[in-house]
C-alpha cells in the first residue's frame, strides 16, 4: 500500500474535497491512523474532554470506542474520559446513522437510549448513512474513517473551513434525524 492509499491519506483527501480546498496538504489538519502510537481512539480524550458543546454524526460505534466515549469504567481508571464527565450546561447531541442507527432497534435499543441519556447525550437516529464520522467539539472538528476493524483513522483540525464543513454536516444530519 502506498502512502496515498493509507486510511489517513484517504481521510485527508475526503476532507479536502468536502471543504473545497484544492490541495489536500494545504489544510491545517492532523491525522492519526490505527498503526500510530497513540492511535486514533487513544487521541479522542485530549480532543474532546472539557468541550462544552459536542455534536456529531456517527455511522459506526464499536464497544471499545463507546466505552471510551461514554466514560464507562474499564477497571483501569480511564472512565469518564469524554462524555462521562459532562460539565453543567454542556451539551452533547449525536446523530447515529447506518450500522450505529440500527443498534437502536430491538430490545437493546432501550438500553442504549437509557445509557446515553444517563450521560447527558441527546441521541438521534438518521435513516441514511454517512461515509465518515463527523464531530464538532467546541472549536475542533474531528472526522473518523471506519473500516471492518473499527476506527482506522482520525483527522482533527481547528481550521475555519474544516470547522464550518463539520458544523454544516452535523446541522444537515440533525435536521433530517428523529429522536432515538
Amino acid at each position: 500500500m502506498s502512502d496515498a492509499d493509507t486510511p489517513g491519506a484517504v481521510l485527508r483527501e475526503l476532507v479536502s474535497a468536502a471543504v473545497g480546498d484544492g490541495a489536500a496538504d494545504s489544510l491545517a489538519v492532523e491525522v492519526a491512523e490505527r498503526e500510530d502510537d497513540p492511535g486514533p481512539a487513544a487521541r479522542l480524550p485530549a480532543l474532546v474532554t472539557g468541550a462544552e458543546s459536542v455534536v456529531g454524526v456517527l455511522p459506526r460505534v464499536d464497544r471499545g470506542l463507546a466505552r471510551r466515549v461514554l466514560g464507562d469504567g474499564d477497571g483501569g481508571g480511564k472512565g469518564g474520559e469524554l462524555l462521562g464527565d459532562r460539565a453543567d450546561g454542556a451539551t452533547a447531541r449525536l446523530v447515529f446513522t447506518g450500522d450505529a442507527a440500527d443498534r437502536f432497534g430491538g430490545p437493546g435499543g432501550a438500553v442504549i437510549r437509557s445509557v446515553l441519556a444517563g450521560h447527558g447525550v441527546e441521541a438521534y437516529r438518521h435513516d441514511g448513512d454517512s461515509p465518515v464520522g463527523v464531530v464538532l467539539a467546541d472549536e475542533v472538528a474531528l472526522v473518523g474513517l471506519f473500516d471492518g476493524a473499527g476506527l482506522a483513522a482520525l483527522l482533527w483540525s481547528d481550521a475555519p473551513p474544516v470547522r464550518t464543513w463539520a458544523a454544516e454536516t452535523c446541522r444537515r444530519y440533525l435536521a433530517a434525524a428523529d429522536p432515538a
